[in-house]
């Protein structure tokens, strides 16, 4: 899914009406696992100035990156940090966890040659999807409009508990940045 997707997604799923610091909480949850990825990338492009296809095309497989992705996008982190979280009872740090968790859920089936290592440290073995969220070669000609749906009920959802005017200008800001991921993947990776 498109990070948009998981952030409005997360909110809805683990923030309650009412309680605007744990819409807050599964917002940054739902971010973290990709969050490595928009620093590593952002600073390879803008910083040292490298092109798109050997920041994605190479730095992206390499082994440090990789070893970074597996580390923050790892059920077995993620999970002792819930536990953790639901041990102490601490409502912000379980809406972080669990939307971070939702944020991997949601990878695993949705990546078709760029997952991630979901059960490290145990494992570094790579789940290949046939589906894909965003290669129409694997399926997002029909995933793409589903994520879409989702984006909107969660929005939808998040708007109904009224959160604020921060909140629900952030929530239209996400569901706009989703609608314009989907069409931009379309337009680039759309065509054969």
């Amino acid at each position: 899914m498109n990070t948009p997707a998981h952030l409005l997604l997360g909110a809805a799923v683990m923030g309650r009406e009412g309680a605007k610091p744990l819409i807050w909480a599964a917002l940054v949850g739902a971010l973290l696992p990709d969050l490595s990825l928009y620093l590593m990338a952002g600073f390879a492009l803008y910083v040292q100035g490298l092109p798109g296809s050997v920041v994605f095309g190479q730095l992206y497989y390499s082994d440090l990156w990789q070893t970074v992705f597996s580390i923050d996008n790892s059920f077995i982190v993620w999970g002792a940090l819930l536990a953790l979280a639901v041990w102490r009872q601490a409502g912000w740090a379980v809406a972080l966890t669990g939307a971070a968790l939702l944020h991997l859920l949601f990878d695993l089936p949705l990546h078709h040659d760029d997952g991630r290592a979901h059960f490290w440290p145990l494992t570094v073995w790579i789940f290949e999807s046939p589906v894909s969220y965003w290669d129409v070669r694997h399926g997002a000609g029909w995933v793409a409009p589903i994520e879409a749906l989702v984006s909107t009920i969660a929005a939808i959802t998040l708007w109904w508990r009224r959160p604020g005017w921060v909140l629900s200008c952030l929530t239209l800001a996400l569901l706009l940045a989703e609608g314009l991921a989907l069409r931009n993947w379309i337009f680039f990776f759309g065509a054969d």
